[in-house]
C-alpha cells in the first residue's frame, strides 16, 4: 500500500509541475511581443536615456558630498552644533 501511495504522489507532483509549465508557456509573451516591449522601454529613447544619465550623475555627486562631510544631513540643515 505504501508503494502505491508513493507512485500516486509522484504522479501527482509530476502532473502539477506539468500544469505549471503549461500555464507558464501560455502566459509568457512571444518573440514579437518581446521585441515590441523592448522598443517601448525608456532606455530605447536616446533623449530620455541621457536625462537618466544626468540625473544619476547628480545623485552620485550628492551622495559623494554627503559621504565627505561630517555633518549629519539626515537631521536637517545647519549641521551639528
Amino acid at each position: 500500500m505504501s508503494g502505491l501511495r508513493t507512485v500516486l504522489s509522484s504522479i501527482g507532483v509530476i502532473g502539477l509541475v506539468g500544469v505549471g509549465y503549461g500555464m507558464w508557456a501560455i502566459i509568457s509573451p512571444g518573440e514579437e511581443r518581446k521585441r515590441e516591449m523592448l522598443k517601448n522601454l525608456p532606455e530605447a529613447n536616446p533623449v530620455r536615456m541621457e536625462e537618466t544619465r544626468k540625473r544619476s550623475a547628480l545623485m552620485l555627486q550628492v551622495l559623494k558630498d554627503a559621504a565627505e562631510t561630517n555633518d549629519n544631513i539626515a537631521r536637517g540643515y545647519g549641521g551639528q552644533k
